[in-house]
């Protein structure tokens, strides 16, 4: 497995819608060796989720997973999921506004709204159909992986860039701030 090169905003494959892969290409050995990456990357940066072009590939995989997580501490944990040509439909007319960064965006953070529960229709990382529904941060992390494979980041969504704020300026200004409320 390798670590892989992180693209940052700015970088052309960021804003392109990624290929499709088709189905018989999931299994194969190339398709396989860029998932084990993709999860050594996101792990070596301590990261919640990965898409194939913040590594580079337009390609339509994103990796996920919540174990235990310094930064997200209270959250519920999301088993490691690998996901190809994901379509999210928003479940519901509910959104939640809350924190989220980037590997591509380093080091800054801003409010952003999600919608509160999606469906994702998928592949595997063995090529079966997925259909579930997810929730709250899962539904978030989803969102923002999904956003990668369209061409967007998080800036994208925001609504109000009063809150983005450096990582270092969010910890001292905002997460000390909150946590006294």
């Amino acid at each position: 497995m390798a670590i892989l090169k992180v693209a940052r905003l700015g970088h052309p494959v960021l804003r392109r819608v990624a290929d499709p892969v088709p189905a018989g290409e999931i299994t194969r050995p190339e398709t396989q060796r860029l998932i084990d990456d993709m999860v050594e990357t996101m792990r070596e940066y301590n990261g919640v989720g990965v898409a194939a072009p913040q590594v580079h590939v337009s390609r339509q995989i994103a990796v996920l997973e919540v174990e235990s997580h310094p930064r997200y501490p209270d959250v519920p944990r999301i088993p490691l999921l690998v996901i190809v040509n994901p379509v999210l439909t928003p479940v519901g007319e509910e959104t939640a506004t809350d924190w989220e960064g980037c590997l591509s965006v380093p080091d800054l953070r801003g409010v952003t709204p999600r919608w509160s529960a999606v469906r994702l229709e998928a592949y595997g990382r063995k090529g079966e159909r997925m259909d579930l529904v997810a929730k709250e941060f899962f539904a978030r992390v989803l969102q923002h992986e999904t956003d990668h494979l369209n061409g967007k980041v998080y800036l994208d969504r925001m609504r109000d860039f009063s809150t983005l704020s450096h990582l270092t300026e969010w910890m001292r200004h905002w997460v000390r701030n909150e946590a006294e409320e």
